[in-house]
């Protein structure tokens, strides 16, 4: 008989409830090894990849690709590598993991529905042990969930060593804890972290990931990516048939996840977890914040001049945006009153710039945050927007990259836009919109000249900034941005 073990939902981060199978990446039936990427789990922000623990192979792939199930269900069952259970006896573990009719069950297909017997032929079900009591200390570094399970199974986890952050014990540990372990031969593997052929060439992180998904030597491959990096436009030329994974690392407009329906239909599109997480807080903020706009034209020749002979100087410079991002920090810096966020009847005031940037990805809108903006220079915030950007179009943010945030900037520049309001991100009291810059005419001393003009608009929540606080804090960016030496430094 084949020894088998559930492989679940995993849990990460306090509020994720639930995931979305994005992408299995080892087929039913087929072996693989500790270290495989074997699935492609997308939360409401992020998508991350789950790694094999063990060798073993997937008898039976439960959970069906694009389908969303809680933390904790079984999404897969797991044998040895070198069994081959029988579908009855794996039809019998995912019933017994899940009664029957749940959404396990449903979900699958009927792959994972065990052969229907008359009542009259079943023995009658012994009684379930009674789980032993246990206690488990307060202060053990275990989640909540986790803590639950092992109460409720009389599991000790004093034995369980912990895949979570820091260690800590997860919902995953402790449902595993409980089956039958799973015997593997050969020689222990140090998985250590070592330098391999990947490290010493010069590509982004998902150019990295897809040379491995499909394969392909790096070594030797030209990158056009600047500096002669190897972007992910460099691997999938290599692909025969290659699948969009994420947005292109260039600011443009994320392409569509779906084909243009054919003339004279529709077709119904399900929401993606970071869509619906995006729906549900962009629609409490306009129903529940009491929105008002402040508008005001800035001239940025000054700005574009500093910044030429920035990239005369060195090659390359910040982008207009990186300099706008410190000056909302700075500007912040001096109106602590527009450097908030508001908790229910109750204002949060920060020390430091906590400043959220609108990163378009192909699977939605994200804003990663560059914290303690107000103590870097320009070249730093370029550098930190620019990693952060690239994460989020790969799905590699962490929680703490995008959660929290004292104010919000949004670029619609780059689509050559003029004008437009943006929505507050709550908790955050405000968020700044900032539009192309264009040559127009305007007046100096008398005069009729041309200037560049970029439209900025101020959206803030009423119940905790003033008219006059937001237009204060306007005066003050609009001043750093018209003086850009003020931002060096």
């Amino acid at each position: 008989m084949a020894k088998l073990r559930a492989f679940t939902m995993p849990k990460w981060g306090i509020e994720m409830t639930e995931g979305v199978v994005a992408e299995w990446m080892v087929e039913e039936g087929k072996p693989f090894a500790k270290g495989d990427l074997l699935a492609l789990i997308e939360t409401d922000k992020i998508t991350n990849e789950v790694q094999a623990e063990y060798d073993g192979v997937f008898p039976r792939l439960v959970a069906v690709t694009g389908e969303t199930y809680p933390v904790g269900e079984l999404i897969a069952v797991v044998a040895d590598p070198g069994d081959a259970p029988g579908a009855a006896e794996v039809d019998a573990f995912v019933a017994d993991f899940k009664p029957a009719g749940t959404a396990t069950a449903a979900r699958a297909g009927g792959s994972a529905k065990a052969p229907a017997k008359p009542k009259t032929e079943e023995a009658p079900a012994a009684p379930a042990p009674a789980a032993k009591a246990i206690t488990i200390p307060a202060d053990a570094n275990i989640s909540p969930m986790a803590r639950t399970l092992a109460e409720e199974r009389g599991i000790d986890i004093s034995g369980i060593k912990g895949s979570g952050r820091e260690g800590r014990i997860t919902y995953q540990d402790v449902a595993q804890a409980g089956l039958p372990p799973v015997e593997v031969g050969g020689e222990p593997v140090d998985i250590t972290a070592t330098a391999n052929q990947l490290d010493s060439i010069y590509a982004s992180p998902l150019a990295r990931r897809l040379a491995v998904q499909h394969k392909i030597e790096l070594k030797g491959l030209s990158g056009t990516g600047p500096r002669g990096r190897i972007c992910k436009a460099d691997v999938l030329s290599q692909v025969k048939a290659p699948e969009p994974v994420a947005a292109p690392a260039a600011a443009a407009a994320p392409p569509s996840s779906f084909a243009r329906p054919a003339a004279g239909t529709s077709e119904i599109v399900k929401m993606s977890p970071m869509r619906k997480a995006i729906a549900k807080a962009l629609s409490h903020s306009k129903s529940t914040i009491p929105h008002f706009y402040l508008r005001s034209r800035v001239r940025i020749d000054a700005l574009l001049g500093l910044r030429a002979q920035a990239k005369a100087a060195t090659g390359e410079a910040p982008s207009v945006n990186d300099y706008i991002v410190r000056a909302c920090a700075l500007a912040l810096a001096r109106h602590p009153d527009c450097n908030i966020q508001v908790h229910g009847d109750e204002i949060h005031r920060f020390g430091s710039a906590d400043i959220a940037v609108a990163v378009a990805t192909d699977k939605g809108l994200i804003t990663p945050i560059v914290k303690g903006a107000d103590t870097l220079s320009v070249a730093a915030i370029s550098r930190e927007i620019k990693a952060l950007a690239e994460r989020a179009r790969a799905g590699k943010l962490q929680p703490e990259d995008y959660q929290g945030g004292s104010f919000s900037v949004s670029n619609l520049g780059m689509f050559g836009l003029d004008q437009f309001d943006a929505i507050i991100n709550p908790p955050q009291g405000a968020i700044l919109a900032v539009g192309a810059g264009t040559r127009q005419p305007i007046e100096i001393g008398n005069a009729l000249a041309f200037a560049t003009i970029v439209e900025l608009s101020l959206s803030c929540d009423h119940r905790a900034i003033d008219g006059a606080v937001g237009a204060e804090f306007m005066r003050t960016l609009k001043g750093l941005i018209e003086e850009p030496a003020l931002l060096i430094g």
